[in-house]
């Protein structure tokens, strides 16, 4: 593939659901087209929180360089913005290099932070927040999920339902512009425009995911999930930290406060992945121009899709 003689750079996306094999795919587009991996993954990024965002080991990576994990310390709140600015920096790098940018992850709002581009929002406001936070202690931050849903459903789709931050943030913007984040969001400007982005997504049954999901979750506990987290808690991160909100994470936490039993916390961390999973085939579905791939990323036909969708838009 002659990269360097396109009029406008290639840049493959791989996106789905979770638990569809994305990252396996990812690899294999990767040694075939000589390129390199920039993970799509919201908590990836946090160095640590390793098992429950199953971070591929460098083994498991088969020597293709991967950009984006382990980047910044679990103390710190990453956004989508940051997302869009550093993943763009390394997929014009890999670039420069005469090497394939391959995006792979179910970050929804990172993709399109990165695809369509993220507007400069509104400035904090102290008295909005204040409220917010009052209602969310006294009603839970289910009620704020509920908020968002009326006024925005398609970023209540894309928000997981006890993201207190993101959802006083898509509140915020909505009371002080009156337009929602997704309306700001159709109106920006891709910091990638430039490039000729393909995108492959991984799209198996409702079924099938959810029977990987339970396989992946009785994995993450037997891998030792609940030991990452007291590792995480004994090395002086609080448990208020960003990354402690998200799937996994959060319920393995209140197990540790005693709000379940070890076989309630592992359905809890299934169903509420399911859910998430209808979230992301949701929010996908709306893409632009996206080859959907029926089969797991493992399977040798994900990879022959692949190639075929890439070759026939390279002739």
């Amino acid at each position: 593939m002659a990269l360097e003689t396109r009029k406008s750079p290639l840049l493959v996306a791989i996106v789905g659901p979770t638990a569809t094999g994305k990252s396996h795919l990812a690899i294999e587009v990767a040694k075939r087209f000589n390129g390199e991996v920039v993970s799509c993954d919201s908590t990836a990024v946090y160095k640590g929180f390793d098992i429950g965002t199953d971070k591929l080991s460098i083994s498991e990576r088969q020597g293709v360089p991967h950009h984006l994990i382990d980047v910044v310390d679990g103390s710190c709140n990453y956004s989508a913005a940051q997302y869009a600015q550093d993943a763009t920096a390394a997929i014009n790098n890999i670039t420069e290099r005469g090497r394939l940018p391959i995006v792979a992850g179910g970050s929804g709002l990172y993709y399109r932070a990165l695809t369509r581009g993220l507007f400069d929002g509104p400035g904090r406001d102290g008295q909005i927040r204040t409220r917010l936070i009052r209602i969310a202690t006294k009603r839970g931050v289910e009620y704020l999920h509920r908020l968002v849903e009326r006024v925005d459903p398609v970023s209540a789709r894309r928000i997981q339902q006890r993201d207190e931050q993101r959802l006083i943030r898509a509140l915020e913007v909505y009371y002080l512009t009156g337009r929602t984040l997704t309306e700001h969001f159709d109106s920006t400007q891709s910091p990638i425009e430039s490039y000729d982005v393909i995108t492959l997504g991984l799209h198996l049954s409702l079924e099938e995911i959810f029977r990987r999901v339970r396989e992946r979750v009785n994995e993450q506990f037997r891998r030792g999930i609940i030991d990452e987290i007291k590792s995480l808690l004994d090395g002086g991160l609080s448990r208020d930290s960003h990354p402690f909100g998200g799937l996994v994470y959060r319920q393995v936490l209140e197990h540790l406060d005693g709000a379940r039993d070890e076989s309630a916390t592992r359905e809890l961390i299934a169903r509420e992945n399911r859910r998430y999973a209808r979230r992301q085939l949701i929010w996908f579905r709306k893409e632009p121009n996206l080859h959907w791939i029926s089969v797991a990323g493992e399977h040798p036909d994900a990879f022959q899709q692949a190639v075929t969708v890439l070759q026939a838009r390279l002739c």
